[in-house]
């Protein structure tokens, strides 16, 4: 049944791709809709449940998968070349969003210290795939949408050690496990450059060589090595998922251009679907649960702790006031809030079932408003767009007004600029 109505919700969305391209109608909020009325607690079409293994198991598939393809995206040349903004979101603004989230939640949503660093740690990851519009769309600043891609790259690993400790944290336990968790990483990290590096040296090699044909498999194939060899050593996949993206982009150009748009296309169905099952999970009843400070809660994390957090870390930073607003507003929860949301369901601390609930609503209410203004936002940075016929009527008449009759055979008459410095053929000359 899943497999039935993600396959009739998918087509859907492929009919209506290109209206949602140019309007703010979402495919990602078209799956997030579409989850919440076949869940069991509307139309009780799909019966899942925040513990079913298939959710954790997809969410997990589906965080690996864009882990892996944003490291494609931000190799060590893309990187150094330009760390300076995206260093500044993720040095100062990470942490900070992480902080100013979590005085919301212990202050409005009434969350002790330690769960309200938690929710703080689980809600501070960006993903760019709920504004696509705006990382997409060549009329943006390069820059801002560097910022963007890597920033949303980088924060997902980097936010994860905050939640396996906060949550030891929560839990009450005296003993962190930082041990493990150091031979976590470290395995991961060791997986995701080791296995990579491998494979581009055997094919380097005069005994092997991908044809034309299978030459995009080839990033699949590592990232499955990756993945299957993380899941037997328990090293961190995520980390492993990540390393081993901007391993291939580093050393294997070719590698990483074989597989961009075929890799990005398998990572866009996962996420989908992972969508399709998290909106199955919310419900009217759901809702209703959240009391009305964990509502406010909600929409303060959205509207205030990132934009503060940004706003303090892009101080004299040279971006304009506009891909500042820009920057600060685009900080839309994906797929690791859910994934990191349903490890504290798993885990069984006292406050689970709240902190998901407003990890959920959070994670809802930003993709409804980050993926309806996107294309918005992005026409803002379009300065070349069409100006109407009116306007430039309008400045025919204001030249004539401004700019007083000559004599005939003055030849400034010839070719005399209007107030905007262009001709009367609308053509800019020199004043």
């Amino acid at each position: 049944m899943l497999l039935l109505c993600f396959a009739a919700v998918l087509l859907a969305a492929v009919l209506v791709s290109a209206l949602a391209h140019r309007t703010i109608l979402s495919t990602a909020a078209l799956f997030l809709v579409a989850g919440f009325v076949l869940g069991e607690g509307t139309t009780g079409v799909l019966h899942l449940q925040a513990d079913s293994p298939i959710v954790a198991q997809l969410a997990e598939l589906a965080l690996f998968a864009v882990l892996f393809s944003d490291g494609m995206r931000v190799g060590w040349a893309d990187l150094r070349s330009a760390w300076r903004l995206p260093g500044r979101a993720l040095g100062w603004g990470l942490p900070l969003t992480l902080l100013v989230t979590a005085v919301l939640a212990h202050y409005v949503a009434g969350l002790g210290w330690a769960e309200a660093l938690l929710i703080g740690a689980i809600l501070a990851p960006t993903d760019p795939v709920f504004a696509a519009a705006l990382v997409g769309n060549d009329k943006v600043p390069a820059r801002l949408r560097h910022l963007l891609n890597v920033e949303s790259g980088v924060n997902d690993g980097l936010a994860l050690p905050f939640v396996v400790v906060l949550l030891a944290v929560a839990a009450g336990s005296d003993n962190l496990h930082l041990g493990e968790l150091t031979t976590e990483l470290g395995v991961g990290l060791a997986i995701g450059v080791l296995v990579p590096l491998a494979a581009l040296a055997l094919e380097r090699t005069r005994f092997f060589a991908a044809s034309a044909a299978y030459a995009p498999l080839n990033g699949v194939a590592i990232g499955l090595l990756v993945l299957a060899l993380g899941k037997a050593t328990h090293g961190n996949l995520f980390l492993a998922a990540f390393a081993a993206g901007i391993t291939v982009a580093t050393f294997g150009p070719r590698e990483r251009a074989a597989f961009e748009h075929f890799g990005e296309n398998i990572a866009e169905l996962l996420k989908l679907g992972a969508l399709l099952v998290f909106g199955a999970l919310i419900s009217v009843e759901f809702l209703g649960d959240i009391s009305w400070t964990g509502w406010v809660f909600a929409v303060l994390a959205i509207v205030v702790a990132r934009p503060i957090a940004l706003w303090i870390s892009f101080l004299r930073s040279g971006l304009s006031l506009r891909e500042q607003a820009a920057a600060m507003w685009f900080g839309p929860k994906g797929f690791a809030s859910v994934v990191y949301g349903l490890l504290v369901i798993e885990s069984g601390i006292a406050a689970a079932d709240e902190i998901f609930h407003l990890v959920a609503l959070t994670i809802v209410i930003s993709i409804l408003a980050h993926s309806s203004t996107d294309v918005v936002i992005a026409q803002a940075f379009d300065d070349t767009r069409d100006t109407p016929n009116w306007h430039h009527a309008l400045r025919r008449v204001r030249r004539r007004i401004a700019v007083p009759r000559r004599p005939a055979g003055d030849p400034a008459a010839t070719a005399a600029p209007d107030i905007d410095g262009e001709a009367e053929d609308g053509q800019a000359t020199a004043k």
